[in-house]
């Protein structure tokens, strides 16, 4: 991060917004491929709960799948 400090401030906050925009994207892409609300990609600007979003995203029941004791015999 020691390269944002020697660009100009507009760039450093261009660089850092697009950033934040190719995060929110293509959480939201996977949050919509998993059938899930894209909504849920705002989690990912709030500190620490960014961390919980993503621990909860991977240990919920996805509904795509099925669980073994689901299954036909």
């Amino acid at each position: 991060m020691e390269f944002l400090t020697r660009l100009d401030p507009w760039l450093a906050n261009l660089i850092v917004g697009l950033y934040i925009v190719a995060m929110m994207a293509f959480g939201s892409l996977i949050l919509v491929k998993a059938r899930r609300s894209p909504i849920w990609v705002f989690l990912l600007l709030v500190p620490y709960l960014n961390l919980l979003g993503l621990w909860v995203f991977a240990y919920v029941r996805w509904p795509g799948l099925k669980r073994s004791d689901e299954s036909d015999p």
